[in-house]
């Protein structure tokens, strides 16, 4: 359920969920959290002004994605870059008012993270959270039949990848082409380490040999990917070897997009919303715990950002 007060009408014509990674003050934010455990199919209900207005399912993974434009003077001091989710969304004829069911639906709510409070309003400070089945299957019956074809067509929701990571990547690019205080040796490098390439996967190469998960060796099918994603990164750590996994392409696309990370102490972490069928045709091994060996210390602290902000698990299980 996502509380969409301040930018309602923006995501709902636009199609998306967006949130902050955290609050103004730099703390976790449970209510943000939750989207790094949306999966397409998911069924969203949106909640504005006492009511549930609209009802949309997740047609992808949630992706970093800077803070929309449209969304102006709302979210002030959100900061710029949060998470994003596509989502299609259908304004409901039959618009529920939760407190009118509160008798009903307060034994339903859940301890924590509830986006109700026991008199039946809404908590503001709440933007996505969880729903118990029996809240959700309650509030399907409130809303009645033309949320039923909805539901339905969630169970056939092909996913849709995250098309405006590249473009923003690329107009990040563009500022290292137009920064002129930047030897033009130095930017070719920052560039080409975006794909994984030129100076940066020489320093990787110098600490990695291979692809940690695939055990593939020849360097002319491996990328290095970053821990600390390109578009996240300084210059200085965009070259950073330390910064870096020498990976296939396909397990460098897992990593990048957050399906997988590591421990510090070399566990492998697979994504509760990774699909499995997948990720096994990709080489990872899920009959087993796998472990692919120790990281250094740069690695680790790289690798702590990759788990808190890439991720797609979130901290609260």
């Amino acid at each position: 359920m996502g509380v969409q007060n301040q930018t309602y009408r923006h995501e709902v014509q636009g199609g998306y969920l967006w949130s902050p990674k955290r609050n103004a003050n730099g703390a976790r934010n449970p209510f943000y959290e939750s989207m790094r455990e949306v999966a397409p199919g998911d069924l969203i209900f949106s909640f504005m002004d006492t009511q549930i207005l609209a009802v949309g399912i997740a047609q992808s993974y949630c992706w970093e994605s800077p803070k929309p434009l449209e969304f102006g003077t709302s979210g002030q001091n959100w900061e710029n870059i949060g998470w994003r989710v596509k989502v299609r969304f259908t304004e409901l004829a039959n618009k529920v008012r939760p407190k009118d069911h509160i008798d009903i639906l307060r034994p339903l709510l859940p301890d924590r993270y509830s986006p109700l409070q026991a008199n039946g309003n809404g908590l503001q400070s709440v933007y996505l959270t969880e729903l118990p089945t029996g809240l959700a299957e309650v509030l399907i019956g409130l809303i009645g039949q033309e949320v039923a074809p909805i539901a339905l067509s969630a169970a056939d929701v092909m996913p849709i990848s995250a098309d405006d990571l590249d473009s923003w990547e690329r107009r990040l690019e563009q500022v290292v082409v137009d920064d002129l205080s930047i030897p033009e040796t130095d930017r070719l490098a920052i560039i080409r380490a975006r794909r994984g390439q030129g100076l940066f996967k020489e320093r990787v190469g110098k600490i990695e040999s291979k692809c940690r998960i695939t055990g593939v060796e020849n360097p002319v099918h491996l990328v290095a990917s970053h821990c600390k994603p390109w578009r996240d990164s300084t210059n200085e750590e965009r070259l950073n070897g330390e910064n870096g996994l020498l990976l296939t392409p396909s397990i460098d696309h897992l990593f990048d997009r957050g399906f997988l990370g590591f421990e510090d102490n070399g566990r492998l972490i697979i994504s509760p919303v990774a699909h499995r069928p997948s990720l096994e045709r990709m080489g990872i091994d899920l009959t087993r715990a796998v472990n692919v060996g120790s990281f250094t210390s740069g690695q680790k602290q790289f690798l702590d950002f990759h788990r808190n902000a890439v991720l797609l698990q979130s901290v609260r299980r």
